[in-house]
C-alpha cells in the first residue's frame, strides 16, 4: 500500500492483483496512450456516457472506452472537471462492463489516499514496471488497530500553559495524528473530546470559506475552561484534510464551489467521497490513551455514533456552533440541510 500511495503521487503505474495495469491521468508523465480509462461513475454521468446508470456513490469506479487512444494530455480534461470550461468537447467514450470491480474500487481508494484525481488509463502504452499489490492489502492497511503512540511531550500552548501533546502513527500511512491533553488528567471528571480534521486554509490562514479554525480555537478555549474547573480536555487533531480528499483535491472543489456548486456536490463531481474522515481511527486514539468515556463536542451524529460502534462511550454531545459569516453561510447550510449535522 505505501508503494502504491507514492507510486500514483510519482505518476507511476500500479497493478492490483490480476487486472490491466492502471496509470495515474494526473500525475504521470510521457507518451503513454490507451482507448481505455477506469474513472468514477460521477464522471461518467457528467461525460454522458451511453448506457451508463446512475450510480448512488459518485466514488464507484466506470470502465469507459474512446473511440480512440487517449495520450495524458488528452486524458486529463476528460479526468478533471475544472478543465470542463476550457475543455467542453470530449469523446465520443462508451462505458464498457467492469470483470475487475473490486480492485477498480481499491484503485479509486488508492488516488483519493493519495490525493490525487481518481482517473487512471487501462493498460497503457507503456514500458514501465508496475508496482503490484493486491484488493485486500487496503483493508489491511487501513486497520486501525496499527496505529501506534509514537512519542509524547510537554507542549505549553496560548490556549492552556498546562499540555501536552501525544504523536501517532502507522507504518506505512505519512500521516501523524496527533492528540492535545490540556489540563490534569483525572478518572474523576469525564473529558470534552473534540475530533478536528486537519484544515490548512482554515486553522492556518483563517480562510472564511469554512468554520474550522474558529471551531478549533473555540474548542481549546472550551477545554481550558474546562482545566480551570479541574476537569481536562482532548483535542484530536486529525490529518485528513478536506474530509479526507486532501489539499489539492479540496482546492479543487473550491474551484467549482465559485462555479455554484456547494461543498457535497463538488467532491462529488471529483468523484471523490462526500465524506472519507476515518473517525473510528479516533477511536483507536483514545483506546491508546485510555481514555473510554468522553463528552463530545460536535454537530454531527455521525461522529458519536462512530465512537460508540467502536467501544468509546459517549456520555454527552456537547454541541460547538459558531456564527456565520457571508463566506461560509452556505457550507454551513449544507452542513445542515444535506449532511445532517446539528445547526440552527
Amino acid at each position: 500500500m505505501a508503494q502504491a500511495v507514492d507510486a500514483l503521487r510519482h505518476g507511476w503505474p500500479i497493478r492490483i492483483g490480476d487486472t490491466p495495469v492502471l496509470l495515474p491521468v494526473e500525475t504521470a508523465s510521457g507518451d503513454a496512450a490507451s482507448d481505455h480509462l477506469l474513472v468514477s461513475a460521477a464522471r461518467a454521468q457528467t461525460l454522458k456516457l451511453a448506457n451508463q446508470r446512475d450510480a448512488a456513490d459518485g466514488h464507484s469506479p466506470v470502465l469507459m472506452r474512446a473511440a480512440d487512444a487517449l495520450d495524458l494530455a488528452a486524458a486529463l480534461p476528460v479526468a478533471d472537471p475544472a478543465l470542463d470550461p476550457v475543455n467542453p468537447l470530449k469523446g465520443p467514450f462508451r462505458a464498457e462492463p467492469l470483470a475487475w470491480l473490486h480492485a477498480a474500487e481499491t484503485a479509486m481508494e488508492l488516488a483519493r489516499i493519495a490525493g490525487i484525481l481518481p482517473a487512471f488509463l487501462v493498460d497503457p502504452a507503456s514500458g514501465d514496471a508496475p508496482v503490484m499489490l493486491q484488493p485486500d492489502d487496503l483493508e489491511l492497511w487501513a486497520d486501525p488497530a496499527n496505529l501506534r503512540i509514537a512519542t509524547r511531550a510537554r507542549l505549553p500552548i496560548a490556549a492552556e500553559e498546562e499540555a501536552e501533546i501525544i504523536a501517532f502513527r502507522s507504518p506505512g500511512d505519512m500521516r501523524e495524528h496527533v492528540a492535545l491533553v490540556l489540563g490534569h488528567r483525572t478518572s474523576e471528571r469525564v473529558p470534552l473530546v473534540r475530533l478536528h480534521s486537519e484544515c490548512l486554509t482554515g486553522d492556518i490562514f483563517g480562510s472564511l470559506k469554512c468554520d474550522c479554525g474558529p471551531q478549533l480555537d473555540a474548542a481549546l478555549a472550551a477545554m481550558s475552561a474546562e482545566a480551570s474547573k479541574g476537569g481536562w480536555g482532548v483535542l484530536l487533531y486529525m490529518r485528513q484534510e478536506g474530509r479526507g480528499i486532501g489539499i489539492i483535491n479540496k482546492l479543487r472543489a473550491y474551484r467549482l464551489q465559485d462555479e455554484g456548486f456547494d461543498t457535497l456536490e463538488a467532491n462529488r463531481r471529483l468523484g471523490l467521497p462526500e465524506e472519507a474522515r476515518d473517525f473510528p481511527l479516533a477511536a483507536r486514539m483514545l483506546y491508546l490513551m485510555g481514555v473510554g468515556d468522553v463528552r463530545l463536542m460536535t454537530n454531527n451524529l455521525e461522529k458519536v455514533v462512530a465512537l460508540e460502534d467502536a467501544g468509546v462511550r459517549v456520555s454527552e454531545r456537547v454541541p460547538h456552533e459558531l456564527p456565520a459569516n457571508p463566506h461560509n453561510r452556505r457550507y454551513l447550510d449544507t452542513k445542515r440541510d444535506r449532511a445532517g449535522h446539528l445547526l440552527a
